[in-house]
């Protein structure tokens, strides 16, 4: 895997949740890239433990960094929660959550990061097809 180029299913899947929360909430990108954060940490926490999903979000904010100088005062607690993410950080608090999606398909394979995102969010319709992966938000 390239640091400096996630792939194109990564980016897209981070994008359409970053839009998802926003909409959901009404709130900025800001809120929601930390929310779509919160969100996943429960579930990869089962999955990897805390300490492991600590480290990855941690190598995402690492790589994420490269891209942004916002990032740099942003840290990863204990229990794997941000803290101290400004406020003008933007829209670049969606190459974070694009760089954890990146990192976990990495790991884990993009099917099944594809079925923790279902998990998570079942209002958005995610599924594998010989193009790629595919999103329909389902909300009415």
């Amino acid at each position: 895997m390239n640091d400096l180029s996630p792939n194109p299913t990564s980016q897209n899947l981070a994008l359409r949740l970053l839009a998802h929360e926003s909409a959901a909430a009404g709130s900025t990108t800001v809120s929601a890239g930390l929310r779509v954060c919160e969100r996943l940490r429960p579930v990869l926490s089962t999955l990897t433990g805390t300490l492991g999903y600590r480290s990855l979000l941690m190598r995402a904010l690492t790589l994420a960094r490269r891209e942004s100088v916002f990032l740099r005062g942003v840290e990863v607690n204990a229990d794997g929660s941000l803290e101290s993410l400004p406020s003008d950080v933007g829209e670049d608090s969606g190459l974070l959550v694009m760089r954890l999606i990146s990192l976990l398909a990495a790991f884990i394979g993009e099917p099944l990061t594809v079925s923790l995102l279902q998990d998570v969010w079942p209002d958005l319709a995610v599924s594998n097809s010989n193009n790629g992966t595919i999103i329909n938000d389902q909300r009415q």
